[in-house]
């Protein structure tokens, strides 16, 4: 195997080779399109809309996610020697560890302090963007196993070849890190919350589940929510004008602001958007007033509601909870939704009805003593981990019974 740079191809055997891209255009749609989960017409995967061409063509298009942002695009492409296309892995090579959501400032530091050189590293996710998905990208009727296997190995002959510290692979799915664990990455969890649709035909059907004290909590919550004559719209499709985009934006700069000092996403992003994947998108805004005070958007697969940024330019108690999270469960059960993923970390997710998930990564470190360092501290923190979901887990708000059948 060998790589090619900016679309000049290499073939180092009869069987594949490996093409790194400097951006998502270098795929045409009906080869992005061929990778499972990525388009909703997959009859044979779940749609992740945020794996999928208009996404990612977006956040590179509008500037976001480019060089000059700290996240320029090194695609890699998995190619017979012949050039057909077979898989793909979203990456890119960072200057920096911000919009990850999988911190690794500490082993940064510890490197660069006893005298190594960590940036630039190679990220392999989807920018700004906290939300498990598939990584390593296969092609329809290639064989899965194989051509992941061959994704992982090019991936490290990228990171070799390039000779930067690090590769990582972040919000991967439990079986991608199978793979990327048995080439030589190392494994690491973390802790998300989310909402598990059992079923429900209504939300009261869901608030049955809760036991009693908490299901009066939620109850008064978003009353109270709403008390200040505040009302909630669902925008999606041909309801989300420019007009609507220019209302959160300004929440979203406005809490990206104070949170983060600098908003991730820009004004173009969202009109892009809006016209390439309108139906996908859910913004959940409170009106108050005859006008917009708040909001938070969505993304809508096949499966699952993922919830992203949040914003407003009026604080009411509650609001958010109900923006974000109550209302995101009232849309799943609308629309038969199996699960709502809510975004980043939020242990306050918790007494809302999110359960606690376990979350995956998968990273390659090249120098073998930062290597053996961070694979002794990822032993640990699987542990703590684990410990955590356990005892999170065991305060859910859900109804327990004691062998009297009493909540």
């Amino acid at each position: 195997m060998d790589q090619g740079d900016d679309g000049d191809r290499q073939t180092a055997n009869a069987e594949y080779a490996i093409r790194v891209a400097a951006g998502i255009g270098a795929f045409t749609l009906d080869e992005w399109n061929s990778f499972g989960g990525t388009t909703r017409d997959d009859a044979d995967n779940s749609y992740n809309p945020l794996v999928s061409f208009a996404f990612l063509s977006a956040l590179e298009d509008s500037g976001c996610a480019v060089r000059r942002t700290g996240w320029q695009g090194h695609h890699l492409r998995l190619e017979t020697a012949e050039g057909k296309l077979l898989g793909a892995i979203p990456s890119y090579l960072k200057s920096h560890s911000q919009g990850e959501y999988v911190f690794d400032h500490g082993w940064s530091d510890a490197f660069e302090r006893a005298g190594g050189r960590y940036y630039p590293k190679l990220q392999c996710a989807v920018p700004f963007t906290p939300v498990t998905g598939p990584r390593l990208l296969v092609s329809k009727g290639e064989d899965s196993n194989t051509v992941k296997a061959g994704l992982a190995a090019g991936l490290k002959a990228v990171t070799e070849k390039l000779g930067v510290s690090s590769a990582h692979v972040t919000f991967a799915q439990e079986a991608d890190v199978a793979t990327l664990e048995a080439a030589g990455f190392l494994h690491r969890t973390d802790q998300q919350f989310h909402f598990f649709n059992e079923g429900f035909s209504t939300y009261d059907d869901f608030l049955a589940t809760l036991a009693s004290r908490k299901r009066k909590a939620m109850k008064k919550e978003r009353r109270e929510a709403l008390a200040p004559g505040i009302s909630i719209d669902w925008l999606t499709g041909k309801d989300l004008t420019e007009k609507a985009w220019d209302d959160f934006f300004a929440f979203y700069t406005d809490t990206g602001s104070r949170k983060w000092g600098r908003p991730y996403l820009n004004r173009e992003f969202f009109s892009l958007i809006g016209e390439r994947m309108a139906d996908d998108i859910l913004l959940v805004m409170a009106r108050r007033n005859g006008r917009y005070i708040a909001g938070a958007i969505n993304f809508i697969g096949s499966d699952a509601l993922y919830g992203r940024n949040w914003g407003c330019i009026e604080d009411h108690p509650f609001l958010h909870f109900e923006v974000c999270y109550h209302q995101a469960i009232d849309f799943a059960i609308d629309r038969k939704l199996k699960v709502v993923e809510a975004g980043a970390q939020g242990e306050h997710k918790l007494a809302r009805g999110y359960r606690p998930v376990t979350m995956h990564s998968a990273h390659y470190i090249a120098h073998p003593g930062l290597r053996n360092a961070v694979a002794d501290y990822l032993r640990r923190e699987r542990r703590e981990v684990e410990r955590m979901g356990e005892y999170l887990e065991e305060h859910t708000p859900f109804r327990k019974s004691d062998p009297t059948g009493e909540e």
